[in-house]
């Protein structure tokens, strides 16, 4: 089974960084499995990391990664999505709308859309390169002000602007405050997802994401679990 794609959640923290990255996937995986019966995706959060730990990443048998900014991953992922083809990459940073041409050329979903201005610039950047990904809708799940995400009580609105230019929007994701019991955040994307009959619920991240998976994540977006923390 390839490790993108297990059941359940994991202690990504409990996975010690004396561990090699091979050892450090296995027993995340373990752990997910162990949590939780339905699949859940395990998406490999690689901003900053370099190309040695991603080949070692793909040896382990990992195809789903989360990069958080359009030339970076551009500069990272061009040659090894041509060598992997299987590779499937996500943009789960902000999107600048004049940066859309470039997403839809190199990613295959964008995770973060979160507002009219983007919905119509993605479309034009879809119906220009004749390639329709699919999109998350990025909640601002906390109401916070320093955040990017649509607010809650904009979703629907959102939704219906997407699916208006043939933009297929899968799911939604967030991240909770900082600093606060995550769960009551978690349980109210999931409740969001299902009002609106959506599937994929991405979130959770290398602190919190077992959590994430026990209030109904389908997705949980790891890093410093996999590849260490930053330098």
């Amino acid at each position: 089974m390839s490790v993108s794609h297990v059941q359940s959640t994991a202690h990504a923290r409990s996975a010690p960084h004396s561990l090699n990255l091979s050892a450090a996937m296995s027993l995340i995986v373990e752990n997910i499995t162990r949590l939780r019966a339905l699949p859940v995706t395990l998406v490999a959060v690689s901003k900053t990391v370099e190309e040695a730990r991603l080949r070692q990443a793909l040896a382990a048998g990992q195809r789903v990664f989360g990069e958080n900014y359009v030339q970076e991953a551009k500069a990272k992922w061009t040659s090894l999505k041509s060598e992997f083809p299987d590779i499937r990459l996500h943009l789960i940073g902000h999107l600048q709308s004049n940066k859309a041409d470039d997403a839809v050329r190199l990613f295959d979903r964008i995770d973060t859309l979160d507002r009219p201005s983007l919905v119509e610039a993605l479309a034009r950047a879809m119906k220009k390169a004749g390639r329709f990904i699919p999109c998350l809708l990025e909640v601002n799940i906390g109401d916070e002000p320093q955040k990017n995400g649509c607010a809650v009580n904009d979703v629907a609105e959102l939704l219906a602007m997407a699916q208006g230019v043939s933009i297929e929007v899968q799911g939604l994701m967030c991240i909770p405050p900082e600093g606060k019991d995550p769960q009551p955040y978690f349980k109210k994307l999931a409740e969001l997802a299902g009002q609106h009959h959506l599937k994929t619920i991405s979130m959770g991240m290398s602190g919190d994401y077992e959590q994430a998976i026990a209030c109904g994540a389908t997705e949980v977006r790891l890093g410093s679990a996999i590849f260490g923390a930053r330098a």
